[in-house]
C-alpha cells in the first residue's frame, strides 16, 4: 500500500526518476515487442523519411484527437475545471489529505479524488482505477491509478470513458527531437475519451517514441513500449467503490444523461468483456 501510493501521489518525482533513466541508459530490456505491430519507428531515420514519419504521426494523432462526443466534452471540461483549483494559486498554501502531507496541487491521489468529487457533484458515475500488470520479458511490472467515467448510452449499454488528468506529462522524454516534442505539445494535458480512441493515441505516441530514440541513438526504456504504456489504460483494471455509492444506488444522483436508473458495477473491469448492468 506504502509503495502503491507513493507511485500515484507524484508524478514529478516518476517522471524525473525515469528522465533519469533514459539518460543513463542504465538497464537493457529486450527490443523485441512482441504487442507492437507497427512499422512505424524501425526505419534508420533518413532525413526525407523522417519527415514523412513525423507528418504521418501528426496526421494520426490529429485524427484521433478530434473524435468526441458531447458527453466527452462536458467531462472534460468538469476535469479542467477540478485540475485548475487544485492548482490555483489560492490553494498553493494548501496540504494534501492524504499521509505524504504534500503541497495539495502536487499529490497525485488528491488530484484524482478531487476529480472523482467533481464529476459526482456534477452527476456522473466517476470512481478511481487501479490497474496492475505483471512483468514480462520485454517490460517490468507496474500499476497506475486514473479515472474513469460509466455512461449508459442510448441503446441501454454501458459506456466506460478514461479520464487522465496527467495525460500529456505521460508521454514526456528527456532529450526528445522536434518531432517528438511537436506530438507532445499536441497531447491535451488531461484526456478524456473512450478505449478506441485513447488505444488510438498511445499506439501513435508509442511508435513515435521509439522513432525519437532511434533518431537519437538512445535505447528506448522498456516503460515507454506500447505493451507498457498501453496496460496503464487499457488493461485490466480494479473500480475504487466511492464514498457516495450508496447514494448513486439510490437514485439520489441523476445522470447527466438523463438516465438516472442505471448503476453499474465495474470492481473488475477487463476491455475484453462488458460491464455488468444491475437494472
Amino acid at each position: 500500500m506504502v509503495v502503491e501510493e507513493a507511485m500515484d501521489s507524484d508524478m514529478s518525482l516518476s517522471n524525473m526518476v525515469l528522465s533519469f533513466l533514459e539518460e543513463g541508459e542504465t538497464e537493457r530490456w529486450p527490443e523485441n515487442d512482441e504487442d507492437e505491430d507497427d512499422e512505424e519507428g524501425s526505419s534508420a531515420g533518413g532525413s526525407a523519411e523522417s519527415k514523412a514519419f513525423w507528418r504521418a504521426q501528426h496526421s494520426q494523432l490529429h485524427e484521433a484527437l478530434g473524435k468526441t462526443s458531447t458527453a466527452e466534452s462536458r467531462i472534460r471540461a468538469v476535469t479542467e475545471e477540478a485540475v485548475e483549483k487544485m492548482r490555483a494559486p489560492a490553494a498553493a498554501g494548501a496540504v494534501c489529505s492524504c499521509a505524504r502531507r504534500a503541497a495539495a496541487g502536487d499529490c497525485r491521489s488528491c488530484m484524482l479524488r478531487r476529480v472523482v468529487e467533481r464529476l459526482r457533484d456534477a452527476g456522473y458515475n466517476g470512481a478511481i482505477c487501479k490497474s496492475k500488470w505483471a512483468r514480462s520479458l520485454d517490460i517490468p511490472s507496474g500499476e497506475h491509478s486514473y479515472v474513469d467515467v460509466v455512461l449508459q448510452t442510448r441503446s441501454g449499454k454501458a459506456a466506460r470513458v478514461v479520464v487522465e488528468p496527467s495525460f500529456r506529462a505521460e508521454f514526456e522524454v528527456a532529450r526528445a527531437g522536434a518531432g517528438y516534442r511537436a506530438l507532445v505539445a499536441a497531447l491535451p494535458e488531461a484526456f478524456v475519451g473512450r478505449a478506441d480512441r485513447l488505444r488510438a493515441v498511445v499506439k501513435a505516441m508509442c511508435a513515435a517514441a521509439k522513432q525519437c530514440m532511434k533518431e537519437n541513438n538512445m535505447h528506448l526504456g522498456p516503460w515507454r513500449k506500447h505493451k507498457y504504456m498501453q496496460s496503464k489504460w487499457l488493461g485490466t483494471s480494479e473500480r475504487e467503490a466511492p464514498p457516495a455509492l450508496d447514494a448513486v444506488a439510490a437514485g439520489s444522483l441523476s445522470s447527466p444523461e438523463k438516465q438516472p436508473k442505471y448503476r453499474a458495477s465495474m470492481l473488475s473491469f477487463d476491455f475484453g468483456r462488458a460491464p455488468v448492468v444491475v437494472a
